[in-house]
């Protein structure tokens, strides 16, 4: 079964495998808009990612609180089993998409 990712989701579970144990919101939201090339507003970071946590792609956890935060914990954001399925499945089928157009078909 192929699992459908929006290109929000694709994107946001490859920058959280991509930051591995610094994938925290701040640090997504950031990654996310300097690959985008444009802001990725807060409310669509947090939006996005509790519908992949209940899609079962994303799992997060509590860090420890810090002064700073005023003892508030960060959350960090990991990707699930099927959540690495998911992006490869995307991968693969990007590829399959891309494969027989030339490189310069967009010169």
């Amino acid at each position: 079964m192929i699992r459908d990712l929006t290109k929000t989701e694709e994107i946001l579970l490859l920058s959280i495998w991509r930051l591995g144990e610094d994938a925290y919101g701040v640090r997504i939201r950031r990654h996310v808009s300097n690959l985008i090339g444009r802001d990725f507003t807060y409310g669509n970071l947090y939006s996005a990612l509790n519908q992949m946590v209940k899609k079962k792609y994303v799992r997060k956890r509590p860090g420890d609180g810090a002064p700073e935060r005023r003892g508030r914990p960060r959350i960090y954001y990991a990707l699930t089993r099927e959540g690495e399925k998911a992006l490869r499945e995307a991968r693969e089928m990007n590829l399959k998409l891309w494969a027989d157009v030339p490189h310069r078909a967009f010169d």
